[in-house]
């Protein structure tokens, strides 16, 4: 990797943690609760009555009750593994592709300027 790239990289890095960390410091005592508990309160307060989920979910039915907490960040921490394994695949297949295709590119060069320097020698 070139050093350009590597003070990039490293930039990016500080800055990814920055925004994860400030709000914890900048914002002491909020609470910080999940969009599904936001959503639900925004629907009471616009249309005034209870949120009543529409269904529930598979899981919660076949255990007749919630899940635990652990269990969910469980499925969670899954979701994001299978999650990046598609992206890194797919990413990888990229880099893959672009490096075959060079390669393919100078191997059609080399057959080229091969056969350029086989025309000139039969025409001396």
């Amino acid at each position: 990797m070139k050093k350009s790239n590597k003070k990039i990289v490293i930039v990016l890095l500080c800055i990814a943690c920055l925004i994860a960390f400030i709000p914890l410091f900048a914002l002491k005592g909020a609470e910080f609760g999940g969009s599904d508990d936001a959503g639900s309160q925004m629907v009471e307060q616009i249309t005034g009555e209870e949120y009543t989920p529409w269904f529930t979910p598979v899981l919660e039915r076949a255990i007749k009750g919630e899940l635990p907490g652990e269990v969910e960040s469980l499925f969670f921490c899954l979701q994001t593994g299978i999650g990046v394994g598609i992206i890194a695949f797919i990413m990888g297949r990229f880099v893959e592709r672009k490096k075959q295709e060079e390669l393919r590119a100078k191997e059609i060069e080399a057959i080229r300027s091969e056969n350029a320097g086989k025309k000139n020698n039969s025409g001396n």
